[in-house]
Parts: structure tokens; sequence; C-alpha cells
């Protein structure tokens, strides 16, 4: 494949969602959405489309707008240019728009498309109203490639949908089946002979109503506010075993061939080192008719269904993913998988007839959202430089143009995995656009009641009520470190929609109960389907505890951004269930929060709750916090709940020793884990790439560091550093304004800190419970040790 180049920023000269087979005289949109005659509206396949355009001279810019249901991708030239659409529904289909005259020459040129729809087996993300194609000029030059009647098109026969037969729950599409002897090759280049290809046929018969034209359905499109995904060449690092063929030792990590003889059943296991989402490129000659299978895998298995170490494959089988490729026979095919995949391992099964077959390449195209890496941690324990390495792959790994909750299995946007993600991105890159697209998509996803579905976009509708709650909190965590001032006045409406969905439900003695849907908390083994226990009529401390802090983060919400009125509403109904929960649910006895009113369950997850929304004195916390680390009959908190847990602690005033509450994380790194598992049950979880487990590369800043929000749009920080026996230590964050960087030096005198803040920034340093002024530019603290 090749490289995606650099295109221009995206352009957002249609800032309105554009209602698109809606037509009228002052609309933008002039092209026509096409496809090919006589395929089915919906059936699985691969569409080709061209059109070839002269060009007497290349201008400085040649701005056009393109989309495709189910997926596209754009060539200039036979240059890959655009891949897409990102992810919406079809009240929010986005449209790219990008600049190609980086890629136009003199003379004939050819613009080219593939378009793909996997039918019933496309991903559970991906929404569809039918088969089709659309670009769209900006200006009386870039018009001419309106899709209309004069764009080719023609059905790609080779390729077919391939079911998948992976291990749980699995959401992410099909495989590609491609059979060469049908592939249509070449059929991008400018001197293609396209005589025999039908015009492109309009999806939308238009109907002329009074002064304007109107077609029935479709999609509204709007414009995608995210840049070009990432793509970047890489191989694969080594031949770790192989069946009837020899393989020589530079391969896959150089180019090199392989020779598979005839009438062959060959197998070679690659490991890539590492877990990654690329797009696979299998190169090869001959062997016509010799069948290639390729299966992905993030590890193997051995007897039990267990991966254990990642790293060791003796005894151990490969399943999951898979591709499959047929050869014609002819020299250098290539096979470029439609969809990125994800893997640490890839087995090649070649099985040959009569001929022999070459494998003359094999190698990925990583893909992601072009995340960059904008903090840093100096610090001389290397266990915390590694720690910060696998939790950003982790974080890269799980955001593409949505963030997931698994690239492998699923690939799709959860609110509760989504909210630990945005905030990783605040505190490691401070780039706030993915996050505003998931706000945005969250937003949308909003059902009649009120309540938000538990991930989006997804055609299952699938309801989390707790994931509906942690989005007003995701709301409250754009307000402290987002940088648009104007962006949030727009979900005011959807927060305040969930909160009255949610206050319907709280009962006459001040309890939320019976809330309809899966009310999922985090995997503790205990619990069944992982919702916390409930008392019979319903009621539940963790679901009380999270309304409670939807409350809080409303209230705020609204006194910043929104009306008083709200927030005075907020704060009284905040202020009750305050009450009801310290009624209820805290047993003296214990100086805990129990699960239900019976007091006979009790976990982390609820102290963990009841801390970080105020419920308990200084004092209490301490001791609280004390005790959930101690009492080993709590529930306890999974890798994914220990970012609610790690942030209660140390507001308990335990910070100091978050390093070593790292256990987890640890026996990830031991069992040679690349990305960190979806559960803690590390050797056999499910998915081995879950980025609600990369909290750590927020709380080395955030806890260790000390460097939090302390107002709206981060114009206000506060740093209290929590160092334990840690003598030097130091790093920065991304600013809206800039960046945040602190050094500390701790000695048996003393403290001494160094801190520096954006110019329109102050806060406070706390150390040892005193406060110390802060002001923007340079600030050196040198704090004794009280005798």
């Amino acid at each position: 494949m090749k490289n995606l180049l650099i295109i221009c920023s995206l352009f957002a000269s249609l800032s309105v969602a554009a209602q698109f087979g809606n037509f009228n005289r002052n609309s933008p949109w002039d092209a026509s959405w096409i496809c090919v005659p006589d395929a089915g509206e919906n059936a699985p396949g691969l569409y080709l489309f061209r059109k070839t355009i002269d060009i007497k001279s290349v201008p400085g810019q040649f701005e056009i707008y393109v989309s495709a249901d189910n997926r596209y991708k754009l060539y200039v030239n036979e240059v890959l240019v655009s891949i897409g659409s990102a992810q919406g529904d079809l009240g929010h289909w986005n449209y790219e728009a990008l600049d190609i005259a980086p890629f136009l020459k003199t003379g004939e040129n050819i613009v080219s498309a593939k378009v793909w729809n996997e039918g019933n087996l496309r991903p559970v993300s991906q929404f569809s109203f039918r088969t089709g194609f659309l670009l769209q000029g900006t200006n009386d030059e870039t018009k001419q490639l309106n899709t209309n009647e004069t764009w080719k098109c023609l059905e790609d026969k080779s390729y077919t949908p391939l079911r998948q037969s992976v291990r749980g729950y699995y959401a992410a599409g099909a495989g590609d089946k491609v059979d060469m002897n049908l592939a249509v090759k070449g059929w991008n280049s400018v001197d293609f002979d396209d005589s025999g290809w039908e015009k492109a046929k309009p999806v939308f018969e238009r109907q002329v109503r009074g002064m304007g034209f109107m077609a029935r359905g479709g999609w509204s499109l709007t414009p995608s506010i995210l840049p070009p995904m990432e793509l970047t060449c890489q191989r694969l690092a080594s031949t770790r075993k192989t069946e009837n063929v020899s393989v020589p030792s530079s391969f896959p990590a150089k180019k090199t061939k392989i020779t598979v003889p005839a009438n062959t059943t060959a197998t070679i296991l690659l490991d890539q080192a590492y877990l990654t989402n690329a797009y696979p490129t299998l190169i090869f000659s001959g062997g016509k008719n010799s069948t290639l299978v390729i299966t992905y895998a993030e590890g193997l298995y051995n007897e039990a269904g267990a991966k254990d170490n990642r790293n060791e494959i003796e005894g151990k089988t490969i399943s999951g993913r898979q591709d499959t490729v047929i050869s014609d026979g002819s020299q250098n095919q290539e096979f470029t998988s439609l969809n990125w995949r994800t893997y640490r391992y890839v087995e090649l099964k070649a099985e040959t007839g009569d001929l022999p077959l070459v494998i003359e390449d094999f190698y990925g195209t990583f893909t992601g959202y072009p995340l960059e890496m904008n903090a840093k941690l100096v610090s001389d324990i290397d266990e915390l430089n590694t720690i910060m390495e696998i939790g950003w792959r982790t974080a890269r790994l799980c955001a593409v143009d949505t963030y997931m909750d698994c690239p492998y299995y699923e690939r799709l946007q959860y609110i509760g995995d989504t909210r630990i993600q945005i905030m990783i991105t605040y505190y490691n890159s401070g780039d706030d656009r993915l996050p505003k697209n998931a706000i945005n998509l969250f937003d949308n996803s909003r059902q009649k009641d009120g309540y938000t579905l538990s991930r989006y976009p997804d055609t299952q509708n699938q309801v989390i009520p707790t994931y509906s709650l942690w989005h007003v909190s995701t709301l409250y965590d754009y307000l402290m470190h987002g940088k648009d001032n104007t962006f949030l006045k727009t979900k005011l409406l959807g927060s305040r929609q969930i909160l009255n969905y949610f206050i319907s439900y709280i009962a006459e003695d001040g309890s939320l109960k019976n809330v309809p849907g899966w009310n999922f908390t985090d995997w503790v083994p205990d619990w069944r389907m992982g919702v916390a226990p409930m008392a019979e009529d319903g009621s539940s401390a963790l679901m009380d505890l999270q309304l409670l802090l939807a409350l809080q983060s409303a209230v705020i919400l609204e006194r910043s951004e929104g009306s008083e009125e709200f927030a005075v509403l907020y704060e009284k109904i905040a202020r009750s269930l305050e009450q009801t929960i310290r009624d209820k649910y805290w047993d003296e006895s214990r100086k805990l929060f129990a699960d239900t009113p019976l007091k006979d369950k009790f976990s982390q997850h609820a102290n963990s709750l009841a801390i970080l929304a105020g419920l308990a004195t200084e004092s209490t916390a301490l001791e609280m916090g004390k005790l959930m680390l101690s009492d080993t009959t709590l529930a306890p908190a999974s890798i994914y709940f220990k970012y609610y847990l790690h942030l209660a602690l140390a507001k308990a005033g335990l910070g100091d020793n978050y390093l070593n509450w790292l256990d987890i994380w640890r026996k990830n790194i031991d069992l040679g884990l690349t990305t960190w598992g979806e559960t803690s049950e590390v050797e056999t979880t499910r998915s081995d790439c879950h980025a609600w487990g990369s909290s750590p590369n927020v709380e080395f800043f955030r806890i260790v560091l000390g460097v939090e929000s302390d107002a709206p749009y981060f114009k206000k920080v506060k740093i209290t550093p929590n160092l334990g026996s840690i003598e030097k230590i130091g790093g920065e964050i991304p600013h809206p304004s800039g960046k945040v960087v602190v050094n500390y030096r701790q000695t048996r005198k003393g403290l001494q800190a160094e801190i520096n803040l954006p110019g329109d920034v102050n806060g406070s340093f706390v150390w040892k419970g005193k406060s110390y002024a802060l002001k923007g530019g340079s600030n050196k603290l040198d704090i004794s040790t009280a005798p």
C-alpha cells in the first residue's frame, strides 16, 4: 500500500449539516450520490469508481468533499489520498474535506475510489443506508469531479466478505476473501481501458417540488472534525515457527522471497513483537489457485484456552480473525485488506496445487488517530517509563476515527472506557478533536426518553445506564481541560435530558431504583455481568453514588456555561441524595459504605465513589482509604475501576503510596503483554488491549506530579505532588495555553520545586498541607522540612 501523504487541514466552509438529497437553489451540494447499476442496495460487494479529468495547469488548491457508504479509499493518480468516512450515523454522516492539488499533474489525471459494503457482516458500529459514493467540488473548477453519470463504475467480483469465527463477543466486521482470478487490475491508472465499464447511476431520483428538488431518505451530511488517520509502514520483527517451508532469517524484517513448493500445505508464524493496528499487505507470485489464509491474533492459546505469557508459543495454537486470498498465478499480485487488522502474531498458511507459490513480501501499514505524545515524564525509575510506553501504545491502538474499547474484538466507543481515554488524551496529547468527536457522538445517541446509549455509533442500541451518567461527568472533564469555550453550551440540553430521565427514577425513600438496562459497574468476578449488588427493591449504593457524581458535575457545568436555575435545582437534589446515601449505606461498625441497605456486601467501588463525592470528612476518608487497601473482603476494583479507586485514595491522603498500587500493570508486563488487558484476570482476559487500563498515563502526572486543573478550561492550576520516597522526578503536560512543567528534588532538608506555567495561568502549590501561590511563568520553591 502506498502511504497516505499529508493532506491539508480539514476545511469547515460547511459549518452546518447539509441534508443531501434535499436540493435547493442555494445548496452547495450539486453532486449526486452514485452507485453501480443493478448492484443490490445493501448487498455485500466491492465497487470501483473512476473519472479522468484534464488539467492545463496544476492549481494552488483543489478542494473537494468526499463520502461513501459503507467506506471508501480514494486515489488520485494511483496515490491513496483519503480513507473514510469517519464513523457517524445516518443523521450525522461524515464527509471528509481535502485538497488534492499536491497529487495532480498537468494533462490527464485519474481520480478513483474503492467503495465496499460488508452487508450483514458489517461492524456493529457501522450504520448504513445503502451502498453509495459522493464527491463534491467546492468551486467551478473542482466541480468537474462531481459524482454523476460522467463517472465510470464496475463491481469487482473478486471480493466476498468473510464471516469470522472469533472467541467471545465479536463486533468488528468481516474478513476479506479475495479471488485474484476475478480481480480488476490496474483499474486506477490513467491509461486503463474503462470502455467496458458502465456509467454510474444516481442513487436518488430527483423530483421537482416548487422552486427546488427533493429526494426521499438518505444521509444528513456533516463535516468531519477529525484529521486524516496516520499511515506508516511497519515491518514485522521475526519468524517464530514454520512448517513445510524454508524461511530465510531475514524475513519478515526485510523483504525476502519464500518459495512454497507445489502440493504443499505450509505455515509461517510471524511475530510483530508488540500489538499493532495495521493494513496488512501480502505480495506473492505464481501458484495458480493456491489458497493463502492469513490469521491475526493478539496472543496464542494453550490447550485450556488461556493465553498466559504472550511471548511463549510452544504448545499453543493460533485462532482468530482471518483473510483468504486465492492466487491467479501471475507475478507480484498484491493483497491489502480493505480495513485494518489488529495483531501481534500473524500466521500465513499456504496450500499449493501443482505449481509452487512465491511469497514476495509481507508487511503492515500502521494506522490510527494521529495523536502526538506531548507529555514528558522525567524519571530514573525505568518501570515508570515502561508503563508510560505501554499505556500510550494501548491508548493509540484504541483510538482511530473513534475511541474504542478494544481494536480486535469490538471497535465500539463505550462511554465508560472513553471517559478515561479522553483524560489520557488531555494529559498526554492535548488534542481535543477526538474528545469533541466522542462527545458529539454520545450526544447524538440520546434516545427519546433522554438517556444516551452506552456506546456509539452502535446499531444494536445497547443501554448501560451507569455509562449515560458518566457522560455528564465527561462533559465536566471537558469543561476543566478542553480548549473550546463555546462547545459545551451545545451539550447542556443533552445533559439536562439525561438527568431528568434518571431523576424520574428516584423513589420516595430518595434512592435511584429499577433503572432499565444493563447496570454495569465493573468486571468483578463475583458480580454477575459486572452489575454491583442491589437490594430487592432495586436500590444500590453504586447507582445512587453515580447519580450524585453526575449531579455534582452538572452543577459546575451549569454555573459555568448554562443556567443558575438548573444549578440550584441539581444542588438541591444532590443534597437530598447525599443524605439518603449516608442514611442507607453507611455502616458505622465497619467505617465503610455498604453496597446495599442490608449492609452485608462491601466494595472498593462504593467507597471510592463516596470519597470522590465528598461524603466523608478528611479523617474518615483516610480511614476508609486504609481499609480499602487492607480489607480483602471488599469486592476488588479491576484494572478499569482502579482509575476511580486511585483517585479516591489520593483524595483520602494516601497518594504517596501510588507506586505501590501498580501490581496489575506489573503482572501484564510479566506475562508479556505490550498493551493493557481488558480485565485483571490477565492469563485469560478476552482482549489484550483496553485503554481503560492506561490510567497511569494520567496518574503519573495528576497524582505523582500532582498537576490538576483548578478552574474551567485550565485557567488555574492546583499542584499537589505525592512523591513518597522518590528523590527526583519531573515532567510536563500539554495545556490549552502551552504546557505545565514541574521538577522536584526531595531531600532530608525538604523539597525544591521548579514550576513553569503558561503566562495567563496562575494557581497554587500544596505541600504537607500548606498552600503556596503560583503565578504565570517561572516559579521556584524551596520548602524546608519542619524541625
